[in-house]
């Protein structure tokens, strides 16, 4: 993004109110994302966090119990859903409800799909190795946060290690470094 020449910003910041209103009304409107922001933290009530979190939840413990045709099938509602997550703290600044729901996620895919986490070959790796890889991922990002936090999520985290190690995904965890246990 450019920056404005000191002249400019000069001339942005004199200008009357109301046309200022009008400009940053318009700039706004270009990026989905901070209009999204915006409503979180302007117009959404002190329980908007909480529902969200609830929508999400629900959304996370849905699609990954149902039968899917394929490990791909699988795959691709995993990641969708993990971007959805990735959206929701991206909007409402809420990186422990990701955390939160990517353990559940993860636990969820890994206790109710074990025809497709259950053997290690061609069409089950990239999902596999999906699932090893973001257990990493969560588990770096409980590692840097307080251990008031860690105390919290050890329980989630003591029940997804022990699936991930049951599954088919294990060699590749592994592989990753992925612990066997958490310790808090």
């Amino acid at each position: 993004m450019p920056a404005l020449s000191p002249d400019l910003r000069k001339a942005l910041f004199n200008l009357p109110a109301k046309e200022k209103d009008q400009l940053l009304a318009r700039l706004v409107a270009q990026d989905a994302t901070l209009v999204e922001q915006l409503t979180f933290r302007l117009l959404e009530g002190d329980e908007a966090l909480e529902n969200r979190r609830h929508r999400l939840r629900q959304q996370v413990d849905d699609p990954v119990r149902g039968f899917h045709q394929t490990p791909n099938d699988l795959l691709h509602i995993t990641r969708q859903l993990q971007q959805r997550l990735a959206y929701h703290a991206k909007v409402t600044g809420d990186t422990l409800g990701e955390t939160e729901l990517t353990l559940r996620l993860l636990i969820n895919v890994l206790r109710h799909q074990p025809e497709a986490t259950g053997r290690l070959h061609g069409p089950t790796q990239p999902l596999l190795q999906h699932l090893a890889r973001r257990t990493h991922d969560v588990l770096k990002a409980i590692d840097k946060l307080h251990e008031d936090y860690r105390v919290e999520f050890a329980p989630a985290v003591q029940e997804l290690l022990p699936l991930l190690y049951a599954s088919a995904a294990a060699p590749l965890a592994r592989e990753l470094g992925v612990a066997r246990d958490f310790r808090v």
